[in-house]
């Protein structure tokens, strides 16, 4: 698995990337910084989705979406156990017995 770099040399790289000069290409500044190009291109697009430069999902909207599958999928599993027991309840005591 590829390494993970800190929060701030990502943000310093977008920062650097953003404010080149014209006919600098990502490249260079990838191989000045000892990276990829597609890392530097992924981090410019996640900071441009962050910033609301481009439409997309945030950060925190990701996190916030996966919390909320998380929450219904253990509703889920809390409604199957509830029918379960009404459905064995039910036919340990019939009505009218």
């Amino acid at each position: 698995m590829p390494k993970s770099y800190p929060k701030e040399f990502r943000d310093d790289i977008v920062r650097v990337a953003r404010d080149r000069e014209p006919g600098v290409h990502l490249k260079q500044i990838a191989a000045d910084f000892g990276n990829s190009e597609s890392c530097h291109t992924s981090w410019l697009m996640s900071a441009d989705v962050e910033d609301g430069i481009k439409p997309g999902t945030t950060a925190a909207e990701n996190a916030e979406l996966r919390e909320a599958k998380k929450r219904i999928r253990l509703l889920g599993q809390e409604n199957e156990v509830l029918r379960r027991a009404a459905a064995y309840l039910s036919q340990a005591n019939p009505p009218g017995k």
